[in-house]
């Protein structure tokens, strides 16, 4: 059994298939799934996702491509979201992306710095996305030293990599482990501590090998757990079993 640390089963690329695809995905060895917001309507639907299916969890956030939608009436909702609905579980996904800059990064950082401060006011672990901003990352982790989780599609060093679960976070590995291209990747899962590491699938995006260029879905996680076990030269039921629970001390489950 394994469990899908972030999916975006929300996403309307499911719009004509979600009800058939959520049915079927306990059968196809999917345990437990954790759906991230990305911004306040997102948060509602993954919200309302976890309250119809018993395996799904969820996460109330703004992505940084949203971060200028990010103010004190925002949070006050993922407050009242959090509270009402006791299956989300994280802050996410926040943080930062860099790459094409279409919201200046000062309201990227602000809006990153004001969630963590929600999820350390309710107590809850955070999923960040950070995408080409390894040192204001960085900077922001060390700003609320009692707020952790986890660097979903983790791009950054084993050196950042091994700082971070320092500080308690843990690294979420998504179907580039499978490209033949994805040396930094492959580096860091084999240096890092097996016990620090959750499999995602981030669907409908980042299709595993040999997948890549359809639509990503969560029953195709098995991929990213036959390369890890191969990475790690063990068992791939041990693997499922030790990222299973990885992902449950996460997410408090």
């Amino acid at each position: 059994m394994l469990f899908d640390t972030h999916a975006h089963m929300d996403d309307r690329a499911f719009d004509d298939d979600r009800a058939e695809l959520l049915e079927n995905l306990p059968k196809q060895g999917i345990q437990l799934l954790m759906n991230p917001g990305c911004s306040l309507a997102s948060s509602y639907n993954t919200s309302r996702l976890s309250q119809e299916y018993d395996y799904i969890y969820a996460a109330v956030g703004s992505h940084p491509d949203v971060a200028d939608e990010v103010n004190e009436e925002v949070l006050e909702e993922y407050r009242k979201l959090c509270k009402l609905n006791p299956k989300i579980k994280a802050i996410g996904e926040i943080g930062l992306d860099y790459h094409y800059e279409d919201i200046p990064r000062e309201i990227q950082l602000r809006a990153f710095r004001m969630q963590m401060a929600l999820a350390r006011e309710l107590n809850l672990p955070v999923i960040v996305h950070e995408r080409e901003a390894h040192e204001d990352g960085m900077k922001v982790v060390d700003e609320f030293p009692e707020t952790c989780g986890v660097f979903h599609c983790y791009s950054g060093s084993a050196e950042m990599a091994k700082e971070l679960i320092k500080r308690g976070w843990y690294i979420g590995f998504t179907g580039v482990l499978t490209f033949k291209n994805a040396r930094k990747a492959i580096e860091v899962a084999s240096q890092i501590p097996l016990d620090r590491i959750v499999l995602e699938t981030d669907c409908p995006y980042m299709s595993p090998e040999p997948f890549r260029g359809k639509r990503n879905d969560p029953g195709k996680l098995y991929r990213m757990a036959e390369r890890l076990a191969e990475i790690r030269g063990m068992p791939l039921e041990e693997i499922h079993e030790i990222t299973t629970e990885n992902g449950k001390r996460l997410y408090r489950l």
